[in-house]
């Protein structure tokens, strides 16, 4: 009896995962927002610098993508982005920049793209090392 019971059980869990597998992002209809890199590492960069990086995007769903908020972790982070719908395979992008005044060691700033895609929030990152301004003493 137990020995049914493990093996009616395993047949059913083994069913639900293969139903969560079939229904992945890509098979949903709808806005789908794909980004090219998500990640920008500058290296070493000296305090007070500004850089900045624009995170390309594309719209793989079905269905018009509409940003609805860019969202920052610090004042230090700034974000431009698109207002207007962008259509099934249009492409666009988010310009992000980081200033490192006051900042010093690793940085890691995470952008978070909130929209109306069936993955309705992304992030993207800006990953640096501010090293010290000599000149300052």
């Amino acid at each position: 009896m137990k020995f049914a019971f493990a093996l009616l059980f395993s047949f059913v869990f083994i069913g639900s995962v293969v139903a969560q597998e079939e229904a992945t992002t890509e098979d949903l209809a709808g806005p789908q927002i794909t980004f090219a890199q998500d990640t920008k590492d500058f290296g070493d960069i000296i305090q007070g610098d500004k850089v900045s990086h624009s995170f390309e995007f594309e719209n793989t769903g079905t269905e018009p993508l509409i940003l609805s908020n860019v969202l920052t972790t610090c004042g230090c982070t700034a974000t431009a982005w698109p207002r207007e719908p962008i259509a099934p395979g249009e492409s666009a992008k988010i310009e992000v920049s980081f200033n490192s005044t006051g900042k010093k060691g690793r940085q890691n700033k995470v952008v978070t793209v909130v929209s109306n895609a069936v993955n309705a929030q992304e992030r993207v990152k800006l990953i640096t090392n501010v090293l010290p301004n000599k000149d300052v003493q």
